[in-house]
């Protein structure tokens, strides 16, 4: 069970900020990049969302966009992200690559054979300016390009009628052990429409027309899991598992339920909460605790670990008492990670269970392994 499962960041948004001004974007990248360290895995790739409305929106803006096509704007934005010289070692992926748009049209055509996604034609709103399509309920101006009129039209669209599938989000789907089952969830989830249209117009993403539908490409939401699974085919991954925070999963499971299997492939979702940086972030903190020497340790690696344990939140009154147990895990850290300790600490890994983030002494193993890996941590060992 423990080499087939690999952990891969749920894709993050590509808006209009840097890592280190968004610490908390990052929190799904670092809880996966953490635990495939502990895993001995070899770095996975960083996933971005390039597909939003948003992003075609501010490539229409731009002063260059005769210059730069919209792939390069978004890949020169990805990198923008990181500090000089921090780009990942497992490169950086996208929804529209290549390789999962290839995948996602593979999928869609084995889905439409075995009667999981139809094509229907039904009635949409268009944008009279701009073409920019909306359900028959949308009211307002168009959200692409903000113009007052639309027109009723017909148009063939992809379909995954969710009514013969059954709940698209259970307690199979969430990779967890000894965390409460998150029914509201599967509540949230539940209460998506029936009929969920996954076909979409947008400047950019992974193009349907092959399939027949001109000027459509994959909703997002969907693309996105589709993006998880192409890095994990990469990978060799058996059992890809994608952090993402409980809204997040709530919002997208309807959509990605039918690409979460991909021959013996099973997706599944690990949840996290989000976290406080701005308390995280403050000098005071680590004066008071005297703990100046763990910064970077507690705010990158450490806080996304627990995030995943604490999946409603780690409020600001919460950092300190967290900062102080890596503290004291941190001074006690062995020189050598004891063997049995170690492979009990993977195997949990592997399983979801987190709640050895709370234990000091399992801490201070991961953190000597983690030291092993990655090299030394100020202060050394036994430092006051």
């Amino acid at each position: 069970m423990m080499n087939s499962v690999v952990y891969f960041n749920g894709p993050v948004q590509n808006g209009d900020f840097t890592l280190a001004e968004r610490p908390g974007k990052a929190a799904g990248i670092r809880l996966a990049e953490a635990l495939n360290a502990l895993l001995g895995l070899e770095p996975v790739p960083h996933l971005w969302n390039t597909v939003t409305l948003a992003g075609d929106m501010r490539h229409r803006r731009a002063a260059g966009r005769d210059t730069v096509g919209r792939r390069q704007r978004e890949q020169e934005a990805l990198v923008a992200k990181y500090a000089p010289g921090q780009t990942p070692g497992g490169g950086l992926r996208t929804d529209a690559d290549h390789q999962v748009a290839c995948l996602a049209r593979e999928m869609i055509r084995g889905l439409l054979a075995d009667g999981t996604l139809t094509v229907q034609d039904l009635p949409v709103r268009l944008c009279t300016r701009c073409g920019y399509m909306a359900g028959m309920g949308t009211a307002g101006d168009c959200r692409s390009c903000g113009h007052g009129g639309s027109q009723v039209a017909r148009r063939p669209l992809l379909v995954f009628d969710r009514t013969a599938h059954g709940p698209v989000l259970g307690r199979d789907d969430v990779h967890a052990t000894g965390a409460r089952t998150p029914s509201h969830l599967f509540t949230i989830a539940h209460h998506v429409p029936q009929l969920l249209v996954l076909s979409r117009t947008r400047d950019h993403g992974v193009d349907l027309s092959p399939l027949g539908l001109d000027g459509m490409v994959l909703d997002p939401r969907a693309g996105l899991h589709v993006a998880v699974m192409a890095a994990a085919d990469e990978f060799g991954a058996m059992r890809p598992v994608m952090t993402v925070t409980e809204n997040a999963a709530a919002n997208v499971a309807a959509y990605g339920a039918p690409f979460r299997r991909l021959g013996p492939m099973r997706l599944r979702y690990a949840l996290h909460g989000k976290i406080s940086y701005a308390t995280a972030a403050s000098g005071r903190l680590y004066e008071v605790h005297r703990a100046q020497a763990v910064k970077g340790l507690f705010t990158d690696w450490y806080l996304p670990l627990c995030a995943a344990r604490e999946r409603a939140g780690i409020s600001a009154a919460r950092i300190p008492a967290l900062l102080k147990l890596l503290r004291r895990a941190h001074l006690a850290r062995p020189v050598a990670p004891p063997s049995d300790l170690l492979t009990d600490l993977r195997y949990r890994v592997a399983a979801g269970d987190m709640r050895w983030v709370t234990d000091a002494r399992v801490l201070a193993c991961a953190l000597s392994d983690r030291e092993d890996t990655s090299g030394p941590m100020a202060p050394t060992r036994g430092a006051p």
